[in-house]
């Protein structure tokens, strides 16, 4: 594999060509076939090649990968894709990988470890990262896992190379073998020609399997094989391809219970539990539930008023700490940035108060008590606080409609929970018919688990639904 750095501006055909800015030799792949612009925003564009060209990318937020056929149809500017450090780009058969440099990658910012619990958790992380074994997280859903896992891969050998992120449950059974160990021309109706596997787009990095308790047991046992052999067979393949990968996994479910009643292959599990580390639910770290709060409070007033005196004007004043600081949390961390942006939109620049947080559980008995309220992105704000489809808009981007609902000031909490308990149910509806009925699909699109799912449908009254 070799390494080619870009120049800081200006324009880079990738192609067979030996003249071409960057010389990509392989039979797929066309003389002149893409061209990066270098931005910034740095993006590909296809330059009409034979074999197409494919940007495998970490959609939004979420944990799984997305692809991407560049200038078919795609969400792109010119007809071309924006693209992240990480990103994989898939000339014909052949793949570039996009990495940063060694001196631009740094630690999160979002980051905040306070408690002696998490400090310990953080502390034994940093030392095992250093090692090539694997490592197995366990913790409550939304305990922050995911970044947790971040933290290890930056601190490992491997920081310089892929972290490839997949989350068991958002991928059916058929799709995630395809996914996971790619295929050959061929090999099923629809496979117009060879993709690699994110596997082997991960070489040299590190692999996040997220919830692996919910990997199917076809699954388990391929998985088990490539760990053993460091080697990926594709489906239809009849050569198996060297790989070099780390792998982290996440669950919330108790593995050796699993294992106890067969849902889990205890081989497996021996594999991927090299080391074993507990986070601790947010519950159980009090002295960080204010710290955190008031980081999600700044960064979704930033987004949401891009002015920097608007920014500042999102403080958490102590009756609001306090309310913050006496909820169980059964979402966690993820519960917590919910509410805590759903705060910053309805307080609409004033300070937050209590009655802005909407704490369901201790206001609304008829409200699940045991897992967290939808994601609620600032950019969603509107949409949530509009009165009616025609309510006119204000400077601030918020519907005149609505403004008795979201002027902080005289907001009714009545008001404001009816408010985004109706954009929660539309919500609902959108993902299942997006999903067509898939209830599994839909609760990894809204980011909230299938048990909320169902419960939510249970409480708003809708109709179960039927996968088409």
């Amino acid at each position: 594999m070799s390494t080619r750095q870009l120049p800081g501006s200006g324009s880079v055909v990738l192609g067979r060509d030996e003249d071409a800015g960057l010389c990509v030799p392989d039979s797929s792949v066309s003389r002149r076939h893409a061209v990066l612009h270098l931005g910034p925003p740095l993006r590909i564009e296809d330059l009409g090649s034979s074999n197409g060209t494919r940007v495998r990318t970490r959609h939004s937020s979420a944990a799984t990968e997305r692809l991407i056929d560049v200038g078919k149809g795609a969400p792109a500017r010119d007809g071309a894709v924006e693209l992240s450090p990480g990103d994989v780009i898939y000339l014909g058969a052949a793949r570039v990988i996009l990495r940063q440099k060694d001196g631009e990658r740094g630690a999160r910012k979002d980051v905040i470890v306070k408690d002696d619990a998490m400090r310990a958790v953080y502390e034994l992380a940093e030392r095992v990262a250093k090692g090539p074994i694997n490592i197995l997280l366990l913790g409550e859903t939304g305990a922050g896992k995911e970044v947790l896992a971040e933290s290890i891969h930056r601190a490992s050998p491997r920081a310089g190379r892929p972290l490839l992120r997949l989350s068991c449950v958002a991928l059916s059974e058929s799709l995630l073998e395809s996914e996971l160990f790619g295929h050959e021309r061929g090999a099923f109706t629809g496979a117009v020609r060879a993709k690699p596997g994110l596997l082997e787009t991960a070489e040299g990095g590190t692999v996040f399997l997220d919830e692996i308790g919910e990997l199917p047991p076809s699954i388990q046992a391929k998985l088990l094989r490539v760990i053993e052999e460091r080697m990926v067979m594709r489906v239809g393949g009849l050569t198996p391809t060297k790989i070099d990968v780390r792998f982290i996994s996440a669950t919330h479910r108790n593995l050796e219970a699993e294992v106890s009643r067969s849902a889990f292959r205890q081989d497996l599990y021996f594999r991927l539990n090299g080391v074993t580390l507990t986070i601790p639910p947010l519950r159980e770290r009090p002295g960080e539930v204010a710290a955190l709060a008031q980081l999600f409070a700044e960064r979704t007033a930033k987004e949401l008023f891009p002015s920097e005196a608007s920014a500042a004007a999102a403080p958490l004043p102590p009756a609001a700490l306090a309310a913050l600081q006496r909820h169980s949390w059964p979402g966690n961390i993820r519960e917590l940035r919910n509410v805590v942006e759903r705060a910053v939109i309805l307080a609409n620049g004033a300070p937050i108060g209590p009655e802005h947080l909407l704490l369901s559980p201790l206001a609304d008995p008829t409200r699940p008590s045991h897992e967290p309220s939808l994601p609620v992105h600032p950019s969603q704000a509107p949409a949530s606080a509009a009165a009616s489809p025609n309510a006119n808009v204000n400077a601030k981007g918020v519907p005149d409609g609505a403004k008795g609902v979201l002027d902080g000031a005289g907001a009714s909490p009545t008001r404001l929970r009816d408010t985004m308990e109706a954009h929660e149910r539309e919500r609902i509806v959108q993902a299942l018919e997006q999903c067509m009925g898939n209830q599994t699909r839909a609760a990894a699109l809204l980011g909230i688990s299938r048990r909320t799912l169902v419960e939510r449908i249970r409480v708003y009254g809708l109709p179960r639904p039927r996968k088409a």
